[in-house]
């Protein structure tokens, strides 16, 4: 009863320690408590990391930062700290530090007056954790001795960066003379090529020296094999000292200003950095991604100290098929809705173009009546007494006689208001109207002087609304034409052609007359006027005329059915 009850309690403080804010959990559920990650901003704003060990950075983020360390509570934290973000990184990051070989060059007083220096950092290709079964990597520089230089020295140093910890193994050191007429001559040669190395790590060889802020970290390793050959290295375990290997300046070798200097080497290296905390990325695409951290001993071997963390970089808005769909949608909806307000608009523009339409017939209807009623019977009441008094015997003959124009005037006036209350009216404004009107016009004038009239008129829609303006322009040409059969060709017959067809309307007045050259523009047969009158209703006016043959005067107008409200 009491293991089972212990058992549970340390189940629940296990759960508990998973849930709290301060722990880390990686996903595979393993809790990192030698390491942790404290925190992530994106874009320079803090993000949440989730009790689940996941932390979502939106969409598109551009800049991210993972802050990571020990952990607060840990012990023994690990001297190395690697990161890599799986899903984007082919490998481990363990850069920022650096170690050196420095070929220091002094003049004859044992001042620097200059140095060059051969940086590594990471780790050399085929490292394996091994001083003695890695790879060593050949290297050859060259340089020029500075001027005042009289003395070189040769430092493998681990005083990069201060945090720069790892082992940095350099072998085979060889700085040579080298001149186009003669043979390199040896400078200076590791004193491991020279005689064998008998496996004494703590004396260091004649004219070297151990040196720096912790020089025990300054080694002398053996690699290989039969026979074992000796190595300089730095094994820095120390985030705040360095060590290193160096010649001692009294028994530096001699240099001139000027001189080729080709120096040569193999080293292997595993470098890192005791304080490394932050990592950054830029502009990670949609995806999930792990974020690791991972401790290591000084050769860069994993010490079992780690942590995670799930990182996920959602899909942006307009690359998520919902997103789509609901764009098609809100365009289909925006593209009804403009349609039936277009629409909307339409129809109020069109209640009010008929409203004002309406009032603006009622007032020529209301005008049309006034004309009939008023003037219409005033007029026709002088002709009346003009009439009369032409038959009184009581006035004079003269007077007679003027009653007699006064009479014929009357007429004429009836007969213009007639015309004009019919051009006014609104009841007019429609095909059948105008032919009928055209019809009754022409067969008064020829009427009149007794002159054979036919017509041919087809069929004429009376839903074809034409304006009071047209009728009024075609009515005065078809008067002008007709005016000049009569008076200037001397007709004794005027046909009258009316046709519609295709919103084209055509009228033809057709006279057997004398017939005319509209070559030579005859004066007084009003052509110009019957040509402006149309063109000023949006039609057209041709005629065709010979000497003998009579003329016919076309007129045509396109005349188009109300539009359709959608």
């Amino acid at each position: 009863m009491m293991t089972w009850t212990k058992s549970l309690k340390w189940l629940m403080l296990s759960v508990w320690i998973c849930s709290s804010p301060a722990a880390h959990c990686s996903p595979e559920g393993q809790t990192g408590d030698a390491l942790e990650i404290r925190s992530v901003t994106v874009d320079g704003n803090p993000t949440q990391i989730r009790r689940n060990g996941s932390v979502d950075l939106g969409s598109s983020p551009k800049n991210i930062v993972f802050a990571f360390g020990p952990g607060t509570n840990s012990k023994q934290a690990p001297l190395r700290i690697r990161y890599r973000l799986e899903g984007y990184d082919d490998n481990w990051h363990d850069e920022g530090s650096e170690m050196d070989l420095v070929i220091r060059f002094y003049d004859n007083a044992g001042d620097i007056i200059g140095e060059k220096t051969f940086g590594v950092s990471n780790q050399s290709a085929g490292w394996n954790g091994s001083l003695t079964t890695s790879t060593l990597i050949h290297r050859r520089e060259t340089l020029v001795v500075p001027p005042r230089a009289s003395k070189l020295m040769v430092v493998i140093s681990s005083a990069g960066p201060p945090d720069a910890v790892g082992a940095y193994l350099v072998a085979n050191l060889v700085v040579s003379k080298s001149s186009d007429d003669l043979p390199p001559v040896i400078l200076l040669q590791s004193p491991f090529d020279q005689t064998p190395y008998h496996g004494d790590s703590n004396q260091p060889p004649n004219n070297w020296m151990r040196d720096g802020i912790h020089p025990s970290m300054a080694k002398i390793v053996q690699i290989g094999q039969s026979p074992a050959v000796g190595a300089f290295a730095v094994l820095d375990d120390d985030p705040i000292g360095h060590a290193e290997w160096h010649n001692t300046l009294d028994s530096a070798p001699q240099v001139a200003p000027g001189e080729h200097l080709v120096v040569e080497w193999n080293e292997m290296y595993s470098i890192g950095a005791g304080s490394i905390n932050v990592a950054n990325y830029e502009k990670l695409k949609s995806g999930q991604y792990i974020f690791r951290i991972e401790g290591t001993d000084i050769m860069g071997r994993p010490t079992g100290a780690e942590a995670a963390l799930t990182v996920l970089v959602p899909q942006p808005l307009w690359k998520m098929p919902w997103f789509w769909g609901m764009v098609f949608i809100l365009g289909v909806t925006t593209m009804v809705g403009a349609s039936r307000y277009v629409v909307w608009h339409r129809m109020r523009r069109e209640m009010v173009r008929l409203k004002n339409q309406q009032a603006l017939e009622q007032e020529r209807l209301r005008i049309a009546h006034d004309i009939h009623d008023d003037l219409g019977a005033r007029v026709t009441e002088i002709s009346l007494l003009s009439a009369m008094s032409q038959n009184n015997p009581a006035f004079p003959e003269k007077a007679r006689g003027e009653f007699d124009r006064i009479s014929q005037m009357s007429r004429e006036l009836v007969s213009a208001l007639y015309q004009t209350v019919w051009a006014v009216n609104p009841e007019n404004d429609n095909l059948d109207a105008l032919g009928n009107y055209l019809c009754q016009m022409v067969n008064q004038m020829c009427d009149r002087l007794k002159i054979r009239c036919r017509f041919e008129v087809a069929e004429l829609p009376r839903e074809i609304p034409v304006s009071s303006h047209t009728r009024h322009n075609i009515t005065m040409a078809v008067k002008e034409a007709v005016h000049n059969a009569i008076k200037h060709a001397k007709a004794s017959e005027i046909c009258i052609h009316l046709t519609f067809n295709e919103n084209l309307l055509t009228i033809s007045v057709q006279d057997n007359g004398c017939g005319f050259q509209p070559a030579d523009n005859i004066a007084g047969h009003g052509l110009t006027n019957m040509r402006r009158r149309m063109e000023g209703a949006g039609g057209s006016c041709v005629i065709e005329s010979k000497s003998g043959h009579g003329t016919m005067v076309h007129f045509s107008l396109v005349v188009k059915p109300p539009p359709k409200i959608a």
